[in-house]
């Protein structure tokens, strides 16, 4: 009996070292795996669990010391049992390397892989409930945590390492694109091309989607006041800018719901059409989307005229155009216009020449340059660098394109398709 019960004992004792080697290999890795930005969200939450491990994360130097001590001290105890017990069944010779081997296979398994990789996979259930022992244990064991970080940590200074805080993570525009593309389910398709869309205001500007000039219906103060008035009645914007004689020479933006006063009169001047028009809002071509949202919020616009930097009108944007950049298309073409973009039976595209390139890519998922020219017909004249005599082709990128018409030194139609990929 009284051989017996100290060999249980130090049987037991091993066990319970093996025990609490797996528990400290699992806590380092399952602290180390928490994912920061829920565990940021819960412990604001006034969760006490997610708290206790964000002030241990606070310091990763000090948990991963009090952690390795905790571990490296049950090891060697382990080991040093291991071999009394060794050497009791196979003698002093054949004892230590029969103990080494077995308890390094028993840590191995049993201490280092199994719980490490539950860890890893389930950090929350090893993380939350190891702090309640880690917190208290560190401050019982601060003088020699203390000494080992400072040894470490100057160490990490002479490699370089100037900050050992774990301060808060933060995600850059890509990486927190990507975030959103691996949320799944959780987040609805809808919802992710939305907030993807709001990350990409800042990569296009103003002159990407705004309505050319060549497109902007406008009021010529020197044209007939009765087709100005025609004009005014039939218009299908709600704002019409005046200009007079050429659209560089803007004088205002007239809201038609206001168009009301002096069209009941009896009778219509043009200096009674500009006093109801307000005061034209600039914008330069190169103001970023996110900026102009805000811009347009700050000084209570919805429209603006996009000029260049001699101060030419080039277009004009409003605030539903970059609502559509992030929530996609959300009215209707009221003027009826024809479609850009015509399917042919071959299975090719014929696009106007007038067509933006985004337009393009958006709607036929192609992969043309932007960073270039703004239209088609730009996208071909910069590619052939001269105007074409005739019909021409060419290949932009994997799309190969084929001039169809041409009319005032203007390619207004190009019939457009993929290149199979070469295999």
């Amino acid at each position: 009996m009284s051989d017996d019960f100290p060999l249980g004992l130090l049987f037991g004792l091993l066990f319970l070292l093996i025990c609490l080697s797996a528990f400290f290999s699992s806590s380092e890795t399952g602290m180390m795996s928490i994912n920061r930005y829920r565990l940021s969200h819960l412990a604001n939450s006034g969760e006490p669990r997610a708290q206790r491990v964000a002030r241990l994360l606070a310091r990763p130097d000090r948990l991963i010391g009090v952690i390795l001590i905790g571990n490296n001290f049950v090891n060697n105890l382990a080991a040093s049992i291991a071999t009394i017990i060794a050497i009791h069944f196979f003698g002093e010779v054949t004892g230590p390397a029969v103990s080494t081997a077995l308890l390094t296979i028993t840590v191995l398994i049993f201490a280092e892989v199994t719980p490490k990789t539950y860890a890893a996979v389930k950090p929350e259930r090893i993380a939350f409930p190891a702090s309640r022992v880690l917190e208290p244990l560190l401050k019982l064991l601060y003088p020699l945590v203390w000494l080992v970080n400072a040894i470490s940590n100057g160490l990490l200074r002479l490699m370089g390492v100037k900050s050992i805080d774990g301060g808060a993570d933060n995600l850059t525009r890509d990486e927190l694109r990507t975030v959103v593309h691996e949320a799944g389910t959780l987040i609805p398709q809808r919802h992710q091309a939305m907030l993807l869309s709001i990350l990409d205001l800042e990569n296009v500007t103003v002159n990407d989607i705004m309505v050319p000039r060549h497109e902007v219906m406008g009021i010529d103060l020197d044209d007939d006041l009765e087709e100005i008035l025609t004009q005014i009645r039939t218009s299908q914007h709600t704002r019409l800018p005046i200009y007079k004689g050429d659209i560089n020479n803007i004088i205002g933006m007239l809201h038609l719901r206001n168009a009301a006063r002096f069209l009941s009169r009896a009778e219509v001047t043009k200096a009674a059409i500009v006093q109801e028009a307000r005061e034209p809002y600039f914008i330069p071509e190169s103001t970023q989307l996110h900026t102009q949202l805000l811009n347009f919020q700050k000084q209570k616009r919805r429209i603006g005229i996009v000029v260049d930097e001699y101060g030419d009108v080039e277009g004009l944007v409003t605030l539903e155009d970059i609502l559509e950049e992030i929530v996609g298309e959300f009215t209707t073409d009221v003027a009826g216009m024809e479609q850009d973009i015509h399917r042919q039976e071959d299975g090719s595209q014929l696009i106007e020449g007038t067509a933006t390139i985004r337009d393009i890519n958006k709607a036929l998922g192609w992969q043309l340059p932007t960073d270039g020219p703004k239209t088609l017909n730009g996208l071909i004249l910069e590619h052939l660098e001269a105007f074409p005599d005739g019909p021409a082709c060419l290949q932009v990128s994997n799309v190969r394109m084929e001039i169809h018409e041409v009319r005032d030194n203007l390619i207004t139609a190009a019939r457009c398709w993929q290149a199979p990929r070469r295999r």
